[in-house]
């Protein structure tokens, strides 16, 4: 009866020791074996591994993008204060895992990418004006900050990605002022398109007019003396066709025709 326990006991340990001896990496981990102290210097990839969990451990570190969300005060070169959330993304290069837990441990956000941030940033949108943030040096801004932090983190293992600039706030007087420009340049816009379309309008006025001149110009040189007196004539015709009496004077031209009735009146 005591053998069959202890032999119970020993097959438990064994299965406890085989267990507490493996570790899954999975995609997107990387894993740094330490011994007595020493990390590896060849990172474990995705899969199984063993190793003796009484002498050695396994730290893993993420190899995915990650998010760093960040609140700060930020300096503008007019010396104002800008409330700012800032969004670092970054990774990990799998290959200098070791070293990054060798030289700054596991804290590296805490440790090395935050205060490298609060540098950068300070450094660059000092050189910037306040209205620049909401208008299209913003792209710039935040492309100077993110290669002036992979400049102090050469070599750290340690990539950023992009910073991302996401919410500023600014002070209610400019923000004001600079809604106010805004609202300025839309109404300025709005007269120019008003004044264009009146343009466009006495164009279109001006092109029928001369349409008009050009037609008048072209019936008066058709009416030569030939056509007046053709059409004299028809006129002629049409009188003789009409019942009443008409007294009718003409200077060979044109009739000029009077009722007979409203004469003898």
């Amino acid at each position: 009866m005591n053998t069959r326990l202890f032999f119970k006991a020993a097959l438990c340990f064994i299965a406890i020791i085989t267990v507490a001896s493996c570790v899954t990496i999975r995609q997107g981990e990387v894993g740094v074996k330490r011994t007595f102290g020493e990390f590896s210097d060849t990172p474990y990839t995705k899969g199984l591994k063993v190793y003796n969990p009484l002498v050695s451990r396994v730290i893993k570190i993420s190899t995915q993008t990650e998010n760093m969300e960040v609140e700060l005060n930020i300096p503008s070169k007019e010396g104002l204060t800008i409330r700012s959330e800032v969004s670092i993304l970054y990774d990990i290069d799998a290959n200098k895992a070791p070293d990054l837990l060798r030289n700054i441990g596991t804290e590296y956000e805490r440790n090395v990418i935050l205060p490298i941030f609060r540098s950068a940033v300070s450094d660059v949108t000092a050189r910037f004006y306040a209205k620049d943030m909401h208008t299209g040096e913003r792209a710039v801004i935040e492309t100077a900050i993110r290669d002036q932090m992979m400049v102090l983190m050469k070599g750290k293992g340690i990539d950023v990605e992009a910073v991302l600039l996401k919410s500023i706030r600014l002070p209610k007087t400019l923000a004001d002022a600079i809604e106010a420009k805004l609202e300025a340049e839309q109404q300025a816009q709005q007269m120019e398109f008003v004044l264009d379309q009146e343009k466009r309008k006495a164009e279109q006025r001006r092109v029928e007019a001369a349409g008009i001149r050009d037609a008048q110009l072209i019936i008066a040189e058709g009416l030569d003396s030939k056509i007046l007196q053709f059409k004299s004539i028809e006129a002629f015709q049409e009188l003789a066709k009409s019942p009443n009496a008409k007294i009718i004077i003409t200077d060979g031209d044109l009739p000029m025709i009077m009722d007979s009735e409203l004469k003898s009146q």
